[in-house]
């Protein structure tokens, strides 16, 4: 088997194209709209990358961890879902169903497993349980050789791999999915090689993340959340924006909004500018995690139980639309991957660099 490039060892010309959509009321989208939505973008991905995230889309399971597993071959498999067994209850495990296509090949082997911890290991560990998931996690993708998990939250689920973002759709048979968020992605490669673990989503529990651009940023990022625990194996810059969301958000408790002031900080001379309360957090911010300040262009959209975020860099050198029809709330890297899911628009915008824009369910949802 051919040897992984890393990051910075390959350079092709950056695209890359992002989408999103949800229902505030929590009504169940197709995943064929979302695939209708990346494709209209077609000329900004080359066919090495495309993927999607579903939130929603496995309510008969929603209290059970779905982690989905690519696998270099049968030794993988084998070494993988021993690990599992040994921490996990496994109520269900299956290939993902696919449906051939000439446009998709080399596809390594896919599989699904619905689990919880083990109540004994889990206690014995004295963790939490989604410290203890995320952990695992880490885990296996740092230590099975050929063993990736891609997806590991809770009624939501990854699907991705190397090909045209429509193809992978196919490729996933989106069609038979719905939920009541969706994220996609459509992938030309910056630093690295196509290969099925570097398609964009990244995930870790139920966060998602896709990204237009690079990170300059990347080593300096990199080094200092694997001084937290998080190693970077996916062998994609992207990777590390999952992980400093995770440990932002679920560890450290910040705010969404929070969080972004941290990867998006805002200029010292902006910070200065502000009111005394306001400006007091950001310095707090940005002396505690100046490490994880994304440098570069980049505009992101982030998935997690409930809603969707959406961030440019701050000085938005990348494209990002936000629109709205009724319940629905759309995002997207050209305006045309929104109309082609609802012409009649009732509000269209251009976020401003470092603005977050978060989505969430209507109360009660």
């Amino acid at each position: 088997m051919q040897k992984q490039q890393i990051e910075g060892q390959v350079r092709i010309p950056s695209g890359c194209a992002i989408s999103g959509v949800i229902s505030t009321e929590g009504r169940q989208i197709n995943g064929g709209e979302i695939a209708e939505s990346i494709a209209a973008m077609h000329e900004r991905s080359n066919g090495l990358g495309g993927g999607f995230a579903g939130y929603g889309i496995y309510p008969q399971y929603a209290q059970y961890y779905a982690l989905h597993m690519f696998y270099d071959d049968a030794a993988a498999k084998a070494e993988c879902e021993g690990y599992l067994e040994r921490f996990f209850d496994i109520v269900d495990l299956s290939r993902i169903p696919v449906r051939k296509t000439a446009a998709i090949t080399g596809a390594p082997l896919i599989w699904r497993y619905f689990a919880a911890p083990q109540a004994n290991q889990l206690a014995e560990s004295q963790l939490d349980e989604a410290e203890y998931v995320a952990r695992h996690v880490l885990s296996i993708n740092a230590r099975i050789k050929g063993a990736y998990v891609f997806s590991s939250g809770k009624n939501m689920g990854v699907f991705k791999g190397v090909g045209y973002p429509e193809d992978i759709a196919e490729y996933f048979r989106l069609d038979e999915y719905a939920g009541y968020c969706w994220t996609a992605h459509g992938r030309y490669p910056t630093n690295t090689p196509g290969w099925w673990g570097g398609a964009h989503p990244f995930a870790l529990l139920d966060t998602s993340v896709v990204h237009n651009g690079e990170i300059s940023s990347y080593d300096t990022n990199r080094r200092h959340m694997e001084t937290l625990g998080y190693d970077c194996t996916l062998l994609t810059d992207t990777e590390v924006i999952a992980y400093m969301i995770d440990y932002l958000v679920r560890k450290r408790g910040l705010t969404l909004q929070e969080m972004s002031a941290v990867v998006a900080a805002p200029f010292w001379s902006t910070i200065q500018a502000m009111e005394p309360e306001k400006q007091a957090l950001h310095k707090y911010l940005r002396a505690n995690f100046s490490p994880m300040l994304i440098t570069g262009p980049f505009s992101i959209l982030v998935g997690f139980t409930g809603g969707m975020m959406a961030l440019n860099d701050r000085l938005k050198l990348r494209s990002m639309v936000v629109a709205e029809k009724g319940e629905r709330v759309y995002v997207a890297s050209e305006e045309c991957a929104i109309r082609v899911l609802e012409p009649e628009l009732e509000r269209v915008w251009a976020p401003r660099g470092g603005e977050a824009v978060v989505i969430r369910l209507k109360e009660g949802v």
